[in-house]
């Protein structure tokens, strides 16, 4: 009896994921600056440092060098530089990054500092933290590794005020509400195509999310399977999610959303943007599902304003 309980414990504990997916956050390392002519060439190591070490963590996913370089290419955000909180918030946008750290390399006297900041692109909370180490005698490498386990335990333990606080369908029902009180609502159309990298989709997330909020908002949603349905807007779009990286039993998926609202009695363009998120889950489909969810979310309380003012 002892050695069967003793057996259901040990099936237990190994179907327990190692983290949450609600407590894995995504973070995106910029190099740091190092402008002094003693430390000119540490700043981009130190980064690349703290982001190998930061990846090992259970409970951050980083976003990788190559995507970071390339969501920013066409954008006037470099690798370094000063990230405001404006810019945190765009390049949580582009990258879907919840988290950004950044900082500085410096000499004073005969230290050698590292100077991290840690900035929450969704609510613009900012916190610091520094590592010194004697000139000529400290290990890069080992103080890279001091200040990335500082920002792993800033992340974990400040999560709740660096990511702003999950809000139930309801809620931002609710919270939307008051734009359209009162007003005459156009009767849309939503056709989003929608897939996942490797695998066909079946019942679309993003066209769904973005269906519901406005169907719950007082919209009339045209059923776009009806060759007589009118409608006044047209929102049309692209999605597509992949598969990011595993860590332990969790998945994580980017999810990208691209839309657009047209008025079909003066072809005029309402609205267009686009949005990238990032989900964690046990299951890559459910990330996946999950990241376009968001995005399509965020897409339409930014449309919105658009649709009521037609």
């Amino acid at each position: 009896m002892n050695l069967r309980i003793a057996c259901i414990c040990v099936g237990l504990l190994i179907l327990v994921p190692s983290a949450r997916a609600a407590d894995v956050l995504t973070v995106a390392v910029f190099d740091f600056e190092s402008k002094d002519e003693a430390v000119r060439d540490l700043g981009p190591k130190v980064a690349s440092l703290i982001n190998a070490q930061l990846s090992a963590d259970p409970h951050v996913i980083t976003v990788e060098r190559a995507e970071l370089e390339k969501a920013l290419g066409e954008q006037e955000i470099g690798l370094s530089g000063t990230i405001d909180p404006e810019t945190a918030a765009k390049v949580g946008h582009l990258t879907g990054a919840k988290v950004l750290v950044t900082g500085r390399v410096f000499n004073v006297g005969r230290e050698t500092m590292i100077v991290a900041k840690v900035i929450g692109t969704e609510t613009s909370r900012v916190y610091g933290d520094v590592v010194r180490g004697t000139t000529g005698s400290a290990s890069v490498a080992d103080m890279s590794a001091d200040m990335a386990a500082r920002i792993a335990k800033i992340v974990t333990e400040k999560a709740n005020t660096l990511v702003a606080r999950v809000e139930k369908p309801e809620d931002l029902i609710a919270r939307l509400q008051p734009q359209v009180q009162g007003k005459k609502l156009p009767i849309v159309s939503v056709v989003i195509a929608e897939r996942h990298v490797g695998s066909p989709t079946i019942d679309p997330a993003a066209e769904t999310e973005v269906g519901f909020i406005l169907q719950k908002l007082g919209f009339t949603v045209a059923d776009k399977k009806d060759p007589l349905a009118k409608a006044d807007i047209e929102i049309t779009g692209e999605a597509f999610s992949e598969f990011g990286m595993r860590k332990g039993n969790l998945v994580s998926c980017k999810g990208r959303v691209e839309m657009k609202a047209i008025d079909k009695t003066t072809g005029n363009v309402l609205f267009i943007d686009r949005q990238t998120s990032v989900a964690v889950d046990l299951s890559e489909h459910l990330a996946g599902k999950t990241a376009l969810q968001d995005a399509a979310a965020k897409l339409t309380e930014r449309m919105l304003p658009k649709l009521v003012s037609k």
